[in-house]
């Protein structure tokens, strides 16, 4: 047996050596072709990478992480000086997770809208701890709907709104039902329609809510975005309250058709969790529009 033990470790040597070649072989194999898919993967002129934590657009809707209102408009320090009699409130998304709202009603808000759909076909998973949160604790509630007038028409966006969330009822602690109207943080500001267009499709969901709850929808928008997308259409002035975003030291100029703001939101952040806002009068008035 002794005799035989070198021609085993020769054997074993080579063996070895052979494997060693072989992996080595393969890993540059491996990396080679990495390059080559890499190389394959990148286009002859590459488009400019999108900014860093912009969403993206896939073909399902999507929760936009916060108002697109400051990135379009900037935004200012908030309310400069004493105002009319204004009661604060907030709104929160999706993307704020839960709220504090005990806290949040220590810390003064009156009233909270909670983001309840976007599209047709994204619900906010915290809307029931956001919504039935805020009425437990004290704060007059409201639902709104992120509008998509790209990705299907005013009909089917209402619809699917008022069946998820977005009801009200008379008991004095429900706000209308809000639709947010603002850039489209998925592409072209005006969501590719003409002016005419975007009128209609606001027209239609706001009828829709109407005939499905029995109260016209608040709408929320900047002045700077409704007059380049509707035309600064006055035609809901009369019927539609209006939810005015406009970060600045005063409300400003407001849309046509509308002699005074129901809401300013002032700013994307402050005390309060989510974005501020003022109710524009007292809290009587508050619970006026609550009931209708």
């Amino acid at each position: 047996m002794p005799s035989h033990a070198p021609a085993l470790h020769r054997s074993t040597d080579t063996t070895v050596h052979t494997v060693h070649r072989l992996l080595r072989r393969t890993a540059l194999a491996c990396a080679a072709g990495a390059l080559l898919l890499g190389a394959a993967a990148v286009p002859a002129q590459a488009a400019s990478p999108a900014p860093q934590g912009a969403p993206v657009r896939h073909h399902f809707d999507l929760d936009h992480a916060g108002s697109t209102v400051a990135a379009h408009e900037g935004r200012s320090s908030g309310p400069a000086g004493p105002l009319v009699t204004q009661t604060p409130g907030m709104d929160v998304a999706g993307w704020q997770g839960g709220v504090d709202w005990p806290g949040a009603a220590a810390g003064g808000a009156a009233f909270a809208y909670t983001k309840a759909t976007e599209g047709t076909g994204y619900t906010n998973p915290y809307f029931t701890q956001q919504y039935n949160g805020s009425y437990t604790a004290g704060l007059i509630r409201g639902a709104y709907h992120f509008a998509l007038p790209d990705a299907s028409g005013g009909t089917a966006q209402a619809d699917w709104f008022v069946g998820h969330g977005g009801g009200w009822s008379n008991d004095g602690k429900t706000m209308p039902p809000a639709v947010d109207l603002e850039y489209n943080p998925y592409g072209a500001d005006c969501y590719g329609l003409s002016r005419s267009a975007m009128v209609g499709w606001i027209r239609d969901f706001s009828t829709t809510v109407l005939n499905r709850t029995g109260r016209y929808p608040v709408i929320y928008t900047t002045t700077s975005w409704w007059t380049a997308c509707t035309g600064d259409y006055s035609g809901f002035g009369g019927t539609d309250p209006l939810w005015l975003a406009h970060y600045a030291g005063s409300v400003g100029a407001l849309p046509a058709g509308w002699a005074y703001q129901t809401i300013w939101q002032y700013s994307d952040s402050g005390p309060l969790p989510g974005d501020q806002d003022y109710f524009n009068g007292g809290y009587d008035r508050l619970r006026a529009l609550a009931t209708g």
